[in-house]
């Protein structure tokens, strides 16, 4: 059924233009690699939908009903044995933690400094997670907002971290590498974070002034004395769940054709390469706010050590985030279980949460046809959006899981790093990101982020309370397609933001 699919839409898809770019694949024939190009070229009219655009997430694509549990369903090609997988993955990912020792043995091991008890309590219902400061009332509510501490590079020190590691962050000496808000019985936290806004107005033409919300950040009530004095803290928003697996099953060919193409509008994005442990060799990074993170797995070990203090095969400390200097955190008793195996959370125990992040199905897209909906579309193609989220790709024929593999999806991202401006910095480098940089983020799905979780905001650090401040946050490289909105009329502006929602 999955070749069949696919091969119904390269038979209804063939007649388009070809395109002078895209993929040098080794897991294609050439006549595929012709189609392959065909299909995934730019939109040419939109007075109609392309053939399959609703169907966002290739054969995984769910058609469910509209409600907050949208982002939560399996995708719908998978068998039956990883529908079964998906779910036990699904029961680990919402679980509470806890400290250790426990009675629940299979659930100890939480810190002992921490972030969040659960996967869930960060990706709300696998959405976006929410973020303090907008309402006084949730200023301690910083669960799914973690703040990354990173000392300055120097020229000698940045060449070292990546021959060593790829994409490890130089750690401030006594909080390490994030700020992590709560701790275990008995162990002091590491602080509070409190999150103030100032305005700045941006004039739109037509209409009254958008309101942008500049945030500032303080960390209060430190429990292990100072930061260090340079020590640069990133904040990072817990993003959606959706369609990882099919983002790792794009062919880097894809990826970094986009990142050597010469097109003249300014826009020029990077690769970020990370280190395989495995290997030692530097693979493409396309996980993360910055791509430092090569696969699902990865991102999923790391969350578990460094958000939880869990340990596992790929992330084998039981201190997770504990420097040297807390010596009472790495003096607290850890949950690994000698008959589960030396780690908090078992290798098959990771091989299930990891299956289940890789399987969280695309809803379908709604509205394809709606005339306003085509002309927002339009207007994206124009002001050239899409030279950073680029709209679709078919995944590789040998990617590692069947359901994954030759389908045709709508993701809107090129994977890559691009300086964002000033006004989106954080002056943290991250493997080959700069402190300008960030990658696009896929904008699949990004309409119903209220719809599951109706505090949620965009942009990484949640400072956008909609869709159009989040554009007009843009800088750098993406200064002039920001421009180019702020000077459309307001029902331009409200065609642009209807198409976005029926992603």
């Amino acid at each position: 059924m999955r070749s069949a699919f696919f091969l119904a839409f390269v038979l209804a898809a063939c007649t388009s233009a070809a395109w002078a770019g895209g993929p040098q694949r080794a897991d294609l024939s050439q006549e595929e690699r012709q189609r392959v190009r065909r299909i995934t070229a730019p939109a040419a009219q939109f007075d109609r939908a392309e053939s399959f655009e609703a169907m966002q997430g290739g054969a995984g694509t769910v058609r469910k009903l509209i409600n907050p549990d949208i982002f939560s369903h399996p995708a719908a090609n998978l068998d039956f044995e990883g529908r079964q997988d998906f779910m036990v993955g699904n029961g680990l990912f919402r679980k509470d933690w806890v400290s250790s020792p426990s009675s629940t043995q299979a659930s100890d091991g939480l810190g002992p400094l921490f972030n969040a008890r659960s996967c869930q309590a960060c990706h709300v219902k696998d959405g976006r997670g929410s973020v303090p400061g907008f309402d006084p009332l949730q200023q301690n509510d910083a669960v799914a907002l973690l703040l990354r501490l990173a000392l300055p590079d120097t020229a000698q020190e940045a060449q070292d971290r990546l021959k060593r590691a790829g994409n490890v962050l130089i750690p401030d000496p006594v909080y390490g590498h994030q700020f992590q808000p709560f701790a275990v019985p008995g162990l002091p936290a590491e602080g509070e974070i409190r999150i103030s806004y100032q305005e700045n107005p941006v004039g739109l033409n037509g209409e009254e002034a958008a309101v942008l919300m500049v945030p500032s950040y303080r960390l209060e009530s430190l429990g292990y004395g100072p930061l260090h004095p340079d020590v640069r803290v990133s904040p990072r928003l817990a993003p959606p769940m959706l369609g990882l697996g099919l983002l790792e099953a794009i062919h880097p060919d894809d990826i970094l054709a986009n990142a050597a193409a010469a097109r003249g509008d300014g826009i020029s994005g990077k690769p970020n390469w990370v280190l395989d442990p495995d290997t030692g060799e530097r693979v493409l990074g396309r996980f993360n706010w910055k791509a430092g993170e090569s696969s699902v797995a990865r991102q999923s070990a790391r969350a578990f050590s460094g958000d939880m203090g869990l340990s596992s095969p790929l992330f084998p400390d039981h201190y997770g985030d504990c420097t040297s200097v807390q010596e009472a955190c790495l003096a607290m008793p850890n949950g690994a279980q000698s008959h589960l195996g030396e780690h908090e959370v078992p290798g098959r125990l990771m091989d299930l949460v990891t299956a289940y992040a890789l399987n969280l199905a695309l809803p379908q897209r709604r509205n394809v046809e709606d005339e306003r909906v085509l002309a927002g579309k339009k207007l994206f193609y124009e002001a050239n959006c899409i030279g950073c989220h680029v709209p679709k790709y078919v995944t590789r024929r040998d990617a590692e899981r069947p359901e994954h593999r030759f389908q045709l999806i709508w993701p809107y991202t090129d994977l890559l790093l691009h300086d964002m401006g000033e006004g989106l910095a954080d002056n943290v480098e991250e493997g080959e990101a700069s402190g300008r940089e960030w990658r696009t983020p896929p904008l699949w799905g990004i309409g119903l982020t209220r719809t599951v979780n109706p505090a949620a905001t965009w942009l990484h650090d949640g400072r956008a309370r909609t869709l159009l401040e989040a554009i007009l946050w843009h800088g750098g490289e993406a200064q002039a397609a920001r421009d180019r909105v702020r000077d459309m009329t307001p029902a331009q502006r409200a065609d642009l933001i209807r198409f976005l929602e029926s992603l």
